[in-house]
């Protein structure tokens, strides 16, 4: 049977549907706010907000989590300053963020950054971790934690991480093919430095992060090189995506006589620096960076260039901007861009990044590693 619709009063239901401050479109609702009260254009964010809990309130039809809805607005407005380095911390987040600075967490054993084109590119795989044994290499591009996408390095490690013996499934990828990977966690002991003795009495120490106790591991490694008689030094910061300013600034100060590490300036130009103590290291030592040293690894590599010491590798990253932590009263944290740092010389690093002394690549089809055979050769002339 055609039922036939009454076109006057179909016109009429919708007139008065507009007058009533809701129209009916499709299965939509348009809410009008006309009255006294309308916001302008000139509102302020509280009075937005109060506007959107109060609609939230009055209409949402399912059941919603308050406290979870504020979290997410506190990192959204953090997300707003377009700032990769800055962000807010639930106290879960915080509370793994900690732990990991600390060297010892449970998870999967990865060490990543992200890149000039906000890739999170894996730097580094520890050793018999399920990392390690899923298959996941350096230079791998990790594309999702558990079916989801991350813009933020630390949100992407908090979600990598998580509870000794529970599973996380990593999607990733390299040379173009995409590959998914679902490992159990573990208790992952995050080693910063490593060192040997080369042929010839060299030393090399690779340092891999800033950590706490990196500089006091760091003070053992040079000290077991120096018994061993080693005639130079190869400081490997290759990789290194930074970590903890203060760490890097006490192994500075092995290498320089007293003066400045660091500078670095506030949003008000205000200027203070981070000072090195009387007395250094007499081994000659060439220091090795690539595109992927940053942050606190720039202030180590450029304190040492502007006191004589030679570079070899690749420009580093140019990330030349420091964070504070804050911890508020319920766990949480905001971790904030602050200042920047500049070189002994002044120079800017920030989105310019440390130019080698001695320029050249590594080719990742040898096994040969031929930018620590150059920082050997330019060594043995010292």
């Amino acid at each position: 049977m055609q039922v036939k619709v009454n076109r006057t009063l179909y016109i009429l239901s919708l007139i008065g549907a507009f007058l009533l401050g809701v129209c009916l479109v499709g299965s939509i609702f348009l809410i009008r706010d006309d009255g006294p009260g309308h916001p302008s254009n000139s509102m302020s964010g509280d009075d937005k907000f109060s506007i959107l809990k109060s609609y939230v309130d009055q209409y949402y039809l399912g059941d919603y989590d308050e406290y979870k809805m504020m979290e997410e607005a506190y990192k959204g407005y953090i997300k707003g300053l377009d700032d990769p380095y800055s962000q807010y911390m639930d106290p879960e987040e915080y509370k793994s963020f900690m732990v990991s600075a600390m060297g010892s967490y449970s998870g999967v054993g990865i060490t990543f950054t992200q890149d000039e084109n906000g890739n999170m590119l894996v730097l580094e795989v520890t050793k018999d971790s399920p990392a390690e044994r899923a298959g996941i290499e350096p230079g791998d591009f990790l594309l999702t934690i558990d079916g989801e996408v991350y813009e933020n390095t630390d949100e992407m490690a908090t979600k990598i991480r998580g509870e000794e013996g529970t599973a996380v499934t990593i999607e990733y990828s390299r040379d173009g093919e995409v590959k998914k990977v679902k490992m159990i966690r573990e208790q992952i002991n995050q080693v910063s430095v490593e060192y040997e003795m080369l042929d010839g009495n060299i030393g090399y120490i690779k340092v891999s992060s800033f950590i706490d106790d990196t500089s006091e591991d760091f003070d053992k490694a040079l000290n077991n090189l120096q018994k061993k008689k080693a005639k130079g030094l190869v400081l490997d910061l290759r990789d290194n995506g930074g970590g903890l300013v203060d760490e890097s600034v006490d192994i500075a100060d092995h290498f320089l006589d007293e003066g400045v590490v660091c500078y670095t300036e506030d949003k008000a130009g205000n200027t203070d620096s981070y000072e090195a103590k009387d007395g250094k290291t007499d081994i000659p030592t060439v220091i090795l960076i690539n595109g992927n040293s940053a942050s606190a690894s720039e202030i180590l590599a450029g304190a040492l260039k502007d006191n004589g010491y030679t570079l070899v590798g690749e420009k580093s990253f140019g990330k030349g901007v420091i964070q504070s932590t804050v911890e508020l009263k319920d766990g949480s944290a905001l971790k904030l861009t602050i200042m920047q740092y500049l070189s002994p010389d002044k120079n800017v690093i920030h989105k310019k990044g440390i130019k080698p002394d001695v320029k050249i690549k590594d080719k990742e089809k040898t096994e040969k590693d031929e930018q620590l055979d150059k920082a050997l050769e330019v060594l043995g002339k010292q």
